[in-house]
């Protein structure tokens, strides 16, 4: 699964949960031909990333080419169970990707658009958040 090898700050502060806005970055395919977008916002964890990735792979088979736009480089905390509050800020549990609307997940490209569409549709069950399926125009 996708973990970063260093971070420059091993815990991060969680931040506020507000709507920022579409992305601006990654909005637009850069590799393939048809990607998965995505259209709310949420946390995406290496753990559905990984288990999307293998359901493209394994539904194009040899054919084509898969690419990942997104990193979980966001250090997620978690306290251990039945313990009391103080004692300050618990161990690094997982790694998340922050996802905006208008963001690009997956790019595929190297086979039809009817494979590809399934594909992708097989991966979008696999995330917690709303996608869509978009094409180089």
């Amino acid at each position: 699964m996708l973990t970063p090898k260093k971070v420059k700050h091993r815990k991060w502060q969680k931040g506020r949960r507000r709507f920022d806005g579409m992305a601006t970055r990654g909005h637009y395919l850069s590799f393939g031909s048809f990607g998965l977008k995505a259209v709310g916002e949420k946390w995406i964890n290496s753990r559905q990333i990984e288990s999307a990735r293998r359901a493209i792979v394994h539904h194009i088979q040899k054919g084509g080419k898969v690419w990942i736009r997104l990193f979980p480089d966001k250090p997620i905390t978690r306290k251990g169970a039945e313990v009391g509050m103080g004692g300050g800020k618990g161990s690094v549990d997982h790694y998340v990707a922050p996802v905006k609307p208008g963001k690009i997940l997956f790019e595929v490209d190297g086979v039809s658009e009817s494979l590809a569409r399934e594909a992708l549709m097989r991966a979008a069950a696999k995330l917690p958040i709303k996608t869509k399926i978009v094409k180089r125009s």
